[in-house]
């Protein structure tokens, strides 16, 4: 704890405030902000009343492609002879995958359908980098009965036997593919497209790059070269270097169908869309572009967010902290809430060594470390890269990161400021979601005084949806 945190929160007026509530798993998280306080919110989108109606209709009537009718009859064989590669996005994704209500289950039935047998469909998780789903997670998303029924593995981007040359990009990326999607004769591609702080938005191309890629292609959409351009970020295409690679890649590869759907800030289904891939990701992105974008009028000097679903551990939370960078102030403050519940909280071993180098060396020199003829491509070398953007804006004393998964001597390593120096004794006895709610506060209550006894009225924002909002100037 902050040794002069008691004294701070004695002299806080709080008379007056009012309640907002911070989405964590448990939770939410109840805290209190100051009257004032903007917040930033989604419109509210159109949410589907029959998901499964929808998601039927899709699948029948494709988007700008043929039909999975026509698709099969055109490949030369009999349907019963056909392989079908489908990849899934792994457990970091939200994407409505199993039961009844999911994209999954109607579109392996219509391949049944067809005459595609169950033994010759794969299910290939398209992790990238990402650590292999443990079986719990296979059945989380997919269902006992998908996972128990069809062949399910996981992508291994270094494993060199499972993958093969499939072509080069414009940019001289030489691309090596997950042997079983290649071999197969139907590739077919899934997920949800929400908007990416780097690739523009998800989905579609970005299923096979990262996901189903080796480690040299991943390092190029990665590398410096892509991640420091200013295109490369929320809802920007044209000229955003990370999109052009991937759906080159996509392209090289030859995605025969594409199914992708979106969701609003609560995960239900707002749009289901299926057909070619370009034609795909282009009706999808107009779809979120109604409701994620919210406009900035005013850079607030304290940002309240949280890390949403895709904030399983502090790899994947730097999302939140970037789309929270068009709403504060330079050298302002950013306090994270953070649900890091996954096995790994921090993320693999890579990542654990090149964050605690970002916080060593700082954003910039980290980058010319990357940079150097002399580095030697590191799996997750981006994440910390992508740290970096917020830490140049806000500074390490600017990033308050607040989770009780990650053990507080660990802090140590990783860039910003640690929640538990916000967390008073007693709050260590409590529970999780308490603690993290305590955490919040005690931050969010000692910078606003901070401000006030220097004399500045702070300004405190809200992003109420975390990641999956896009905060966007004026």
């Amino acid at each position: 704890m902050r040794p002069d945190l008691l004294e701070v929160l004695k002299r806080v007026k709080t008379k007056g405030w009012k309640k907002v509530k911070v989405e964590f798993t448990g939770g939410p998280l109840v805290v209190s902000v100051p009257p004032d306080c903007v917040e930033l919110t989604m419109k509210k989108a159109e949410v589907l009343e029959n998901a499964a109606g929808e998601i039927q209709k899709a699948l029948d009537r494709p988007c700008g492609g043929p039909t999975l009718e026509t698709m099969i009859r055109e490949k030369g064989k009999e349907a019963a002879q056909l392989k079908v590669a489908i990849t899934i996005s792994d457990i970091t994704r939200p994407v409505p995958y199993r039961g009844k209500g999911g994209i999954l289950a109607p579109l392996l039935k219509k391949l049944h359908s067809l005459g595609i047998r169950r033994e010759n469909i794969h299910i290939i998780v398209g992790t990238g980098t990402h650590r292999a789903s443990t079986p719990g997670e296979k059945v989380e998303m997919l269902g006992r009965e998908v996972v128990t029924s069809y062949s399910v593995v996981d992508h291994d981007c270094e494993n060199e036997s499972l993958l093969v040359p499939v072509g080069q990009t414009p940019t001289g990326t030489h691309v090596y593919l997950n042997r079983l999607f290649h071999e197969a004769d139907v590739k077919i591609a899934t997920g949800l497209t929400e908007s990416h702080f780097m690739a523009g938005a998800s989905g579609g191309r970005k299923a096979v790059c990262p996901g189903l890629v080796d480690l040299r292609t991943i390092q190029k959409f990665h590398s410096p070269q892509f991640l420091e351009s200013p295109g490369a970020t929320n809802l920007v295409f044209e000229g955003n270097p990370c999109h052009e690679e991937a759906l080159a890649v996509a392209k090289a590869v030859g995605i025969d169908f594409t199914v992708t759907v979106t969701l609003d800030k609560d995960m239900r289904m707002t749009g289901v869309f299926a057909g070619d891939l370009e034609k795909v990701l282009d009706l999808a992105v107009e779809k979120i572009k109604t409701y994620v974008s919210i406009p900035v009028d005013e850079e607030s000097d304290i940002v309240l967010t949280h890390g949403g679903y895709v904030g399983r551990n502090h790899y994947q939370a730097a999302k939140a902290a970037v789309g929270a960078l068009p709403a504060v102030k330079g050298k302002g403050i950013i306090i994270l809430a953070a649900d890091n519940r996954d096995p790994e909280p921090i993320g693999g071993p890579e990542y654990k060594t090149l964050t605690h180098l970002l916080k060593m060396q700082g954003p910039d020199r980290y980058v010319e470390v990357l940079k150097s003829p002399s580095w030697k491509f590191t799996k997750d070398q981006w994440e910390p890269e992508v740290w970096g953007r917020v830490l140049r804006k806000v500074g390490e004393e600017g990033l308050i990161y607040c989770t009780p998964h990650i053990p507080e001597e660990t802090f140590s390593m990783l860039p910003g400021v640690s929640g538990y120096d916000f967390l008073t004794p007693a709050g260590k006895r409590k529970s999780r979601v308490k603690k993290a709610e305590e955490m919040v506060q005690n931050a969010l209550l000692f910078y606003y005084q901070f401000y006030r006894e220097k004399s500045i009225p702070p300004r405190v924002a809200f992003i109420r949806e975390g990641p999956y909002a896009v905060p966007v100037k004026n």
